[in-house]
């Protein structure tokens, strides 16, 4: 695998689970996108440190408080990923996936190329689909997606 995109977030929350659909959006558009595995990651375990070790790059969506619009996107990568996560409030999942990265690099196997595609959320609240405002944007965030594994397999 060359490229894992790795949704994350519970899709029982409303726009917290937008990770988890948008990596279902990819799914159904995208099936034939070339050395790219899509995982649905939940609300994050340990158990995807192994999954993370084994990519060459990373890509990471998750509802993020951006102070923004609902459904505003913004694109955090490498370095500037790492420094946006280690901020205080930030992502819903952010103790979970800053943990999960910093056991990944202690093994020397964080992926050099990762990216972190935050959608600010506007719902919250118990609910199975992303807010009207929110769902819009899930073509626009899947785009992005593979606008950076393309630059990147090239």
């Amino acid at each position: 695998m060359k490229t894992l995109v790795l949704g994350i977030g519970n899709i029982l929350l409303s726009d917290e689970g937008i990770g988890i659909h948008t990596l279902n959006y990819l799914s159904s558009h995208y099936a034939n996108l070339k050395e790219v595995e899509y995982l649905e990651g939940g609300t994050l375990s340990f158990t995807l440190a192994p999954i993370i070790e084994k990519a060459q790059n990373l890509i990471v969506i998750d509802a993020t408080q951006l102070h923004a619009e609902p459904g505003t996107i913004q694109i955090f990568s490498g370095q500037q990923m790492d420094e946006f996560l280690s901020t205080p409030r930030r992502s819903v999942h952010e103790v979970g996936l800053v943990d999960l990265l910093t056991m990944v690099r202690l093994t020397e196997h964080l992926p050099q190329r990762r990216a972190l595609i935050g959608i600010q959320p506007q719902n919250l609240d118990w609910g199975d689909v992303p807010s009207p405002k929110v769902a819009l944007i899930i073509p626009q965030a899947a785009s992005f997606v593979v606008q950076l594994v393309r630059e990147w397999n090239e």
